[in-house]
């Protein structure tokens, strides 16, 4: 299993758009890929929404799977670019 942490910095913080994004950016790899706010965690749109990570907020992303290291890199990076 491969794990990150990032702080938010997108001022609306994890909000429709790039959630969308992520859960699509996660959907290309075989991999199970779940963001983790404190003790709750989610894998798809609504649960991601249902997090409501604001602003200076740290998440955990982790993927496990086949193909993890690609995946949590390419996470990785597309929260840096997005949020």
């Amino acid at each position: 299993m491969k794990e990150f942490s990032y702080v938010i910095t997108d001022s609306e913080g994890i909000h429709a758009r790039p959630a969308g994004l992520l859960v699509k950016e996660a959907a290309k790899f075989q991999s199970d890929i779940k963001l983790k706010k404190g003790e709750k965690d989610a894998k798809r749109i609504f649960g991601v929404m249902g997090l409501a990570v604001k602003c200076g907020e740290e998440i955990v992303m982790t993927a496990e799977g086949a193909d993890e290291a690609e995946a949590i890199a390419a996470i990785e990076t597309f929260l840096k670019e997005n949020l």
